[in-house]
């Protein structure tokens, strides 16, 4: 005589409920960000002389407090040398025909439109020079394919990792497909979102390593954590790399639009960190990348080093057929 556990229709419906749980969770972490941007610190400049710039900065954050991070320049210079090197996303120039905004849409296309309006409204609405010091490629002029392109990086890498804890045993074939999968993912990437879609405009040699770290990092997460704890491992992996990175990651928009402190946290993450690593190599000679550089290199090293103290034929628990109790 044997008994079943639990029924099929109570499991269903447990099923069922885990579905919708999930989904309560997972629609306000992707649609929250997107319908809260709005500027927050953002780092901004206002370049002039002294007097002047002082009196349009104290404009800038009485106007909008909190918004914006703001330091004053000399000349309009040393702002554009700001914005290439990725200190601020524009500039506020004051010269004898009035303010003009010097902007780096490379940077985020989405704050370049923001601040743009936000100088029309400091002009009386006079019209405002806009110059665009670091700007976009011509084939991807609003950053969105830059956006939709670096997703598709996210959930390979995902994959890639997820399947060498499914299908593969024993660390040091672990470690070769991860090797693999970034040098793969970079020499393919570059190729597609350079050579192909245009989409990026940096050096190839620079781009291809910035996408092969960031697939050896997000990759050697998840297999990382499902070598040292099986299915559960893979999807915390999933979790960091995919369902709370990729929504925070602000590759579309900018950290400082986010709400706080998710924005920061989200530059923490592989996809975050990935993104920010790409746009700077891509596009401002590897400007500002030194955090994000760390911080793949880190989950990179963590990953692997989680691979090597996993068990050495450690494989994912599979289901094992039930016994009946006889009598």
């Amino acid at each position: 005589m044997s008994t079943r556990p639990q029924s099929p229709l109570l499991l269903a419906v447990l099923v069922a409920t885990l579905a919708v749980v999930g989904q309560a969770l997972l629609v306000p972490l992707f649609a929250a960000p997107a319908v809260n941007l709005a500027p927050r610190d953002l780092p901004v400049a206002v370049a002039g002389p002294a007097p002047a710039a002082g009196e349009l900065a104290g404009r800038l954050t009485s106007a909008r407090p909190g918004a914006f991070a703001v330091t004053t320049l000399p000349d309009a210079a040393t702002a554009d040398r700001a914005l290439r090197d990725r200190e601020v996303y524009a500039a506020f120039v004051l010269g004898p025909d009035g303010v003009a905004l010097h902007t780096a849409p490379a940077a985020s296309p989405t704050v370049a439109v923001l601040l743009t309006e936000a100088a029309g409204q400091l002009s009386a609405g006079q019209p405002v020079t806009v110059v665009e010091v670091v700007p976009t490629v011509p084939d991807d002029p609003r950053g969105a394919g830059f956006a939709a392109g670096f997703l598709p990086l996210a959930m390979t890498s995902l994959l890639a990792g997820a399947l060498l804890v499914l299908l593969v045993a024993g660390r040091v074939a672990r470690l070769v497909g991860l090797v693999a999968t970034g040098v793969l993912a970079g020499l393919v990437g570059v190729s597609v979102l350079h050579g192909w879609l245009g989409i990026v405009n940096g050096s190839w040699a620079a781009e291809a390593a910035a996408i092969g770290l960031f697939a050896l990092a997000a990759s050697a997460t998840v297999t990382g954590l499902g070598a040292l704890l099986g299915r559960a491992g893979i999807g915390l992996g999933a979790l960091l790399v995919f369902l709370v990175g990729n929504p925070l990651s602000a590759v579309g928009a900018a950290p400082e639009l986010l709400p706080q402190p998710w924005g920061t946290l989200g530059q923490w993450l592989p996809a975050g960190a990935g993104g920010t690593l790409l746009r700077s190599v891509a596009f401002f000679d590897g400007a500002g990348a030194g955090r994000s550089l760390a911080v793949l290199a880190g989950y990179a090293v963590v990953g692997l080093a989680l691979v090597l103290v996993g068990s050495r034929a450690q494989r994912v628990d599979r289901p094992t057929a039930t016994t009946t109790n006889r009598r």
